[in-house]
């Protein structure tokens, strides 16, 4: 009865949410591994970190379904599968640690993003976007102490850049946070998630189509003296973010990511 009743930080109950993770993971593992493919790099890298204060920087593609993939990745690796998420059995008993950083405004919009927020989602007001509309307003201290608690707990996903659309700028609320708490920044990238699925990742929009995400190992980062704009200029290129890897993409799909650009905004 005593486990029954225990909760994380945030007050949710850790039966609950592992019965979430189970059914969620058992529901969505063939979007990963069955219609599409998802090849991992990395994994390994999962097994040496430290059981909290572990941030995961990536970029984002759509609104859910990269940090389903992670949670699927995450709990394979720790249960010893090698760059696989081969066998859902992984999620019988899944790291319930692990949170993500998310738009209230998000995660409010239906009852399915209800049931992923409590599932790990330390959402957040969102300072430059809402209901569609460009804004400016301060960040909430309580939003910087919820990531705080987040990480003294365990591992936080976080999308520094703040929408699906690809190489915008970084937010400085990131590299703040990694200078206040001090945590273990560890870089993924991941790709395909925008041709496999609609822009909120629920719907599968193609099939047979090679998703890709790759863990890197954690970026040495000088807490004390290493500026902000140090720190958001190393994530960049760590998540391969900075303006320069525009240089090597295809012509063609270099046409449609500017297109993406002006349709995909949050």
């Amino acid at each position: 009865m005593v486990n029954m009743l225990k909760k994380n930080p945030f007050g949710h109950y850790l039966f609950l949410k592992k019965l979430l993770i189970r059914s969620m993971g058992c529901l969505t593992h063939r979007r990963y591994r069955g219609f599409n493919q998802l090849q991992i790099e990395g994994s390994d890298i999962i097994r040496d970190l430290p059981n909290q204060n572990v941030l995961f920087v990536s970029n984002h593609q759509t609104y859910f379904a990269d940090v389903v993939a992670m949670f699927h990745v995450f709990n394979a690796s720790l249960s010893g599968r090698v760059d696989s998420i081969k066998n859902v059995g992984y999620l019988w008993r899944p790291k319930l640690n692990i949170y993500f950083v998310a738009a209230k405004e998000t995660m409010r919009a239906g009852f399915l993003p209800r049931v992923l927020a409590y599932a790990g989602s330390v959402s957040i007001d969102r300072t430059w976007r809402e209901k569609g509309q460009d804004i400016s307003r301060q960040v909430k201290m309580r939003d910087i102490s919820n990531i705080g608690l987040a990480l003294d707990d365990g591992w936080v996903i976080t999308f520094p850049q703040g929408t699906t659309t690809p190489f915008k700028p970084l937010r400085k609320g990131t590299a703040h946070i990694i200078k206040r708490y001090k945590p273990v920044v560890v870089p993924i990238v991941i790709d395909g998630f925008r041709r496999s699925f609609d822009k909120k990742g629920i719907r599968i929009k193609k099939r047979g189509i090679l998703q890709s995400m790759e863990i890197k190992k954690p970026l040495k980062i000088d807490y004390d003296k290493e500026s902000i704009e140090s720190i958001i200029k190393k994530i960049e290129f760590a998540i391969e973010q900075h303006p320069s890897f525009l240089k090597v993409i295809p012509e063609e799909e270099l046409f449609n990511l500017e297109k993406l650009n002006k349709e995909r905004e949050w």
